[in-house]
């Protein structure tokens, strides 16, 4: 059990309030002598008594400093902290010379957002709701004059309050390292939202991603909150709000809380404003949370690239084994047009096996991540030599291609790489086509400029990317039980794109679109 940090500092321009103070918390042995001499001082001064009676069990045993003006309390905050050894409490007055107990309270927060802030003041300069804005959200207010009881109740639960949250953080902050594989992260996905939720006392929250384009994915929900909130309109109002990383916000009857590319929606049954300690937990809770959906990610992109460089040693001994056989095969399709062979067979195997051996080339520069070579690449021509390499595919007989794409469309970029990537994508297409038997299949591919990138599209009319693989569709080892799949193909796709300077994305729509962005 860590130790209980009891340490309280006290802020007041005035002696007698800070004496008075530390004698309720930190209570001295007195004579009967001096016990009259404070009482006569109550009673001309109207000061605080001093509590007097033994402590019980249940109140902390305090250690109290104290500053007398603002600039003081500043600097003992800061000393503190730089030691490691940081307030619980600090009491601060509000109306003092120099600067007054806000922006004393304002400057404290630049060291310290931890500490238990307590306005013990006569004067009603501002309210609670701008206090809470300017200085956090674990701030308290009371009025004076005070009773010593009141003082200690005080202090007992913003000390216990400032323990609790510590102890708490510690024990989120240590799940938050715990390393996770994917169906953990979607387990923890699931339990963050249904904390949240639970935390925020609804029965109505979303959890998804929220994209670049301000396009939001649902992946979770809890309740009917679809049938409530407009997704698009809520999407279109939280665009002109500024959101942090690993933030919370409420807005009205709406929290919203961001980790990375995560977002969780939550509809309150109560249209007030959330408790600051609520508010200050919550922002606790996601900060952690995220930190372990970051972990849970790193863990995964870690266990892939184990698996590819068991893969990378596997290819690079099948590439030397095969190696000789594909390069034989010219040789014996030279030998067959040497004795008159000259029909159009002889040349699709030519073909077939230059392809063969560029895809080991491609698998083999995606182990190794070879950057890309560019050269002036016709898109109408590349385009069109993927289609006709399709016309042998299984199913081809059941699918229509067709093409919209400019003749003089000119990319810079590597073109057996960007080849291989259509190829892949169109054969991709008619597989699923072809292995959903569906009648009257349709590819489409076309391409545009816009700006200073060029558009590529390739959209097919089946069922469309399944939603449990969606988000992980371009992972290396991720397929959708297709009968001679490797899981690779996507990835390859994605990081030859991606060494283009590129962007390649899916989405369904009748079928899937497979969009790439390439720059000119």
């Amino acid at each position: 059990m860590n130790e209980l940090n009891t340490s309280v500092l006290v802020i007041d321009d005035e002696e007698m309030v800070r004496d008075n103070i530390e004698d309720i918390l930190v209570p001295r042995s007195i004579s009967q002598e001096q016990y009259g001499i404070d009482n006569a001082v109550n009673i001309l001064f109207d000061a605080p008594a001093t509590l007097l009676a033994p402590r019980t069990r249940n109140i902390p045993v305090f250690t109290v400093d104290k500053a007398s003006n603002g600039m003081e309390g500043i600097e003992k905050v800061r000393k503190a902290v730089e030691m490691g050894r940081p307030y619980a409490v600090i009491f601060l007055d509000m109306r003092m010379p120099g600067i007054n107990g806000l922006e004393t309270a304002i400057e404290i927060r630049k060291y310290d957002i931890k500490a238990e802030i307590i306005f013990v003041t006569a004067y009603s300069d501002c309210s609670i709701e701008e206090i809470v804005e300017q200085a956090g959200q674990n701030v308290g207010y009371h009025c004076k004059p005070y009773a010593s009881e009141e003082i200690i109740q005080l202090a007992t639960k913003a000390v216990t309050d400032y323990n609790k949250l510590r102890n708490l953080e510690k024990l989120i902050e240590s799940i938050s390292k715990i390393g996770l594989n994917n169906h953990q992260l979607t387990s923890l996905l699931k339990n963050i939202l249904e904390q949240l939720a639970g935390s925020l006392e609804t029965d109505m929250a979303l959890l998804g991603k929220l994209h670049d384009g301000f396009v939001y994915e649902k992946l979770f929900s809890i309740g009917a909150f679809e049938d409530k909130v407009n997704l698009e309109e809520l999407v279109s109002r939280i665009k002109n709000i500024s959101i942090e990383r690993d933030e919370v916000i409420q807005l009205e009857d709406l929290v919203l809380a961001r980790m990375d590319n995560y977002s969780v929606f939550a509809l309150l049954k109560n249209h007030g404003k959330l408790k600051t300690e609520k508010m200050y937990m919550l922002k606790l809770f996601v900060q952690n949370a995220a930190q372990a959906i970051r972990n849970a990610e790193l863990n995964e992109k870690l266990v892939q690239k184990e698996k590819l460089s068991a893969v990378g040693q596997v290819l690079a001994m099948v590439m030397h084994d095969l190696r000789s056989p594909i390069k034989n095969i010219k040789v014996i399709t030279g030998l067959m047009r040497d004795e008159g062979d000259t029909s159009e067979m002889v040349d699709l195997i030519d073909q077939s096996a230059e392809q063969a051996s560029k895809i080991f080339d491609d698998f083999l520069d995606f182990i190794k991540e070879t950057k890309i070579t560019k050269v002036s690449v016709n898109v109408n021509k590349i385009v069109s030599e993927a289609i006709k390499q399709a016309e042998s595919r299984a199913g081809i007989e059941q699918v229509t291609i067709s093409k919209n794409i400019p003749d003089s469309l000119v990319v810079p970029g590597d073109e057996s790489k960007l080849r291989g990537t259509i190829i892949n994508l169109v054969n991709n297409a008619i597989d699923v086509l072809h292995e959903k038997n569906v009648h009257n299949g349709a590819i489409t591919i076309s391409a545009h400029t816009e700006g200073k990138e060029v558009t590529l599209k390739i959209t097919d009319n089946g069922p469309g990317i399944p939603p449990e693989i969606k988000d992980t569709l371009f992972e290396p080892f991720v397929t959708c039980h297709k009968k001679n799949g490797t899981g690779l193909g996507l990835s390859i796709v994605k990081q030859f794109i991606i060494g283009h300077g590129g962007k390649i994305a899916v989405y369904n729509n009748n079928g899937a679109t497979f969009t790439i962005t390439l720059p000119l």
